[in-house]
């Protein structure tokens, strides 16, 4: 038998190891983030023990709670990685309108193995360049062509929802606009279609829920988060066998667009003119990629389908959760319901066939409001974060070096010194008197803002007027026979823990 002294001074020896390791690596971000305030930590786990048996729909809750004891800007320890927490509209607009903070933090780290370098989460100059590369894809001309399919995936979604305007029960709306979503995405990032709606349990389909949900499974794993552990993990497995199908997938639609344009180019046909986007020929985003040039150079297959892959994680998820929860509002709130009813007939006309164009859609000028009051309540991205290099004083505050800044748009929006009576769903807050009053832009930040703002906003808030104005054409949208109150898991994306229940009633 071992003699207690001996265990003591083992245990003794472990201790002062970890305290010296601590002491050694984080010395200067503890000294520092304790004049920020917040929860006790403790060592080595920091305040991982008030998450760790949190469901993710109570983490949300947790950091409201949080919010409310400790103020606008405080920091907790996650481990040993150091979260700092910002709902304080001033630090955001220093931290989001500078080139010097584009960094993201760690839990971009997860989204890699998908995306790779692609302009999510890349910086330095590849951001810069590929930034300037992929801004000229969402010029309006562009987007005309993008509304088409909006338009004729919108239309197969209207064809689905008919079943449930027949029986007249509630269901959850999430599942198939997270597939119609895919259907717009996929058409417009890659010019392929993979009818996700008419088969949901496609290969490509199916991988790309599996993948999603692995990396919500590491945001809250206080073990997964550290690579060390995942890669320990059976996820990791699950991953790879979802990335090989993704990465496949891309790979080969990415090698036979590319030798199409090689043998038009051999065979001496020319290129799609200007006057021909959306009418001759219609040009997916990986077209475009596939012509452009970085430094005199073309795009590798590599750095195509890390843009190819951020363009289809960024644009199916977020816009799943902008239109369920914009549907949802509508069904809750009639009286908003039919005067967006009435601006779609009043621009569109009667004839519910009818397709919509750009000009149609910005003429939704009411729709634009009420987009914006949802966002609000709901923004795709309750949270997004950027890593500080350096220790960086932002107005008396010190932020340390090396950590995660996270920003909280989902409590911005629902703070009632910034928005009276938060709860109350009022589009009207967004009509111009109203905006003009904001004293600080970054109070309401749904795409973000400065060098780094969603490069796709004009893209989403076109395909979420298309397919709304499509919906609301062909149905009167109502709650469920049952209400209940909405629960939120905070992810990269927010989420409805249980799902958005809504009916549909067929207009006559």
């Amino acid at each position: 038998m071992v003699p207690t002294e001996i265990v003591l001074s083992g245990i003794l020896v472990l201790v002062t190891v970890a305290c010296w390791w601590t002491v050694k690596h984080f010395g200067s971000a503890i000294r520092h983030a304790g004049k920020l305030g917040g929860p006790v930590a403790y060592p080595l786990v920091g305040n991982g023990l008030l998450f760790i048996y949190k469901t993710p729909a109570e983490f949300l809750k947790l950091l409201g709670t949080l919010i409310a004891e400790y103020g606008q800007c405080f920091r907790v320890w996650l481990g040993t990685q150091l979260i700092v927490l910002s709902t304080d509209p001033k630090d955001i607009e220093v931290l989001l309108s500078s080139p010097k903070y584009i960094d993201k933090s760690t839990e971009y780290d997860f989204i890699r193995p998908w995306l790779g370098e692609g302009l999510l989460i890349s910086s330095g100059r590849k951001w810069q360049t590929h930034r300037k590369v992929i801004t000229p894809s969402f010029h309006f001309k562009i987007l005309e062509q993008f509304v088409e399919i909006f338009d004729q995936q919108g239309h197969t979604l209207v064809d689905i929802l008919r079943l449930f305007a027949k029986s007249g029960e509630s269901f959850d709306v999430f599942p198939l606009v997270t597939l119609y979503a895919l259907d717009v995405i996929c058409e417009s990032a890659m010019g392929t279609k993979v009818n996700a709606q008419m088969n949901s349990e496609s290969t490509y389909v199916r991988a790309v829920k599996e993948i999603t949900n692995l990396i919500q499974f590491r945001f809250y794993d206080f073990l997964l988060r550290y690579e060390f552990f995942f890669r320990l993990s059976g996820n990791r497995r699950r991953q790879l066998k979802a990335l090989a199908i993704l990465h496949g997938y891309t790979d080969s639609v990415i090698k036979a667009r590319r030798q199409e344009l090689k043998e038009r180019l051999t065979s001496g046909t020319s290129e799609a003119q200007d006057d021909d986007v959306g009418a001759k020929k219609r040009m997916a985003f990986l077209d475009l990629l596939l012509q452009a040039t970085v430094d005199g150079r073309p795009l590798t297959d590599l750095e195509i389908r890390e843009e190819v892959d951020t363009f289809m994680f960024e644009g199916h998820d977020t816009t799943t959760t902008a239109i369920s929860f914009l549907l949802y509002s509508l069904a809750n709130n009639p009286t908003v319901q039919q005067k967006v009813y009435d601006e779609v007939l009043s621009v569109v006309g009667e004839d519910r066939s009818r397709p919509v164009t750009m000009s149609m859609l910005n003429d939704m000028h009411y729709l634009d409001l009420v987009i914006k009051e949802t966002l609000r309540l709901y923004p795709s991205v309750p949270m997004f974060g950027r890593k500080m290099l350096e220790n960086t004083e932002i107005n008396g505050k010190l932020f340390p070096a090396g950590a995660n800044v996270i920003i909280l748009p989902f409590f911005l929006g629902r703070n009632a010194e910034y928005f009276p009576d938060p709860e109350k769903f009022d589009p009207e807050r967004f009509n111009v008197e109203t905006s003009a009053e904001k004293t600080n832009p970054y109070q309401y930040i749904p795409f973000s803002a400065g060098p780094r703002n969603c490069i796709g906003q004009k893209f989403a808030i076109a395909e979420l007027k298309s397919v709304t104005s499509k919906v609301l054409r062909h149905y009167e949208v109502l709650p469920p026979v049952e209400p209940r109150e909405i629960s939120f898991i905070a992810e990269l994306i927010l989420r409805p823990e249980f799902g958005i229940p809504i009916r549909v009633k067929a207009r006559v």
